[in-house]
């Protein structure tokens, strides 16, 4: 469990990467299980940020894990975009046919 206010940034880097392995596993539902696990982490390191700052080097760290997080998203994207153009399509679909 996150202690330290840096501990959140590592998490939710974490949960990106374990995102952007489901995703390349095409298993879509284990992306969705570790976005909701970013959601809560997120929310928690809202909460902790207003009783704690980081110090320099934390800030340096949390540029740094940004940045990965950043780059997993794109890649994450990049591979369920044929996913998502697919589900759209069926939706559209589905729309017209009630």
């Amino acid at each position: 469990m996150p202690q330290m206010l840096i501990d959140y940034y590592r998490a939710i880097e974490d949960s990106s990467r374990k995102m952007l392995d489901a995703a390349k596993a095409e298993d879509w539902d284990q992306v969705v299980r570790f976005e909701g696990a970013c959601a809560v982490l997120i929310e928690q390191l809202r909460i902790k940020a207003r009783s704690e700052e980081l110090q320099p080097e934390q800030r340096r760290e949390k540029t740094r894990i940004m940045q990965r997080i950043l780059l997993n998203d794109a890649q994450i994207r990049y591979l369920a975009e044929p996913w998502l153009t697919h589900f759209e399509e069926r939706f559209a679909g589905s729309r017209f046919l009630h």
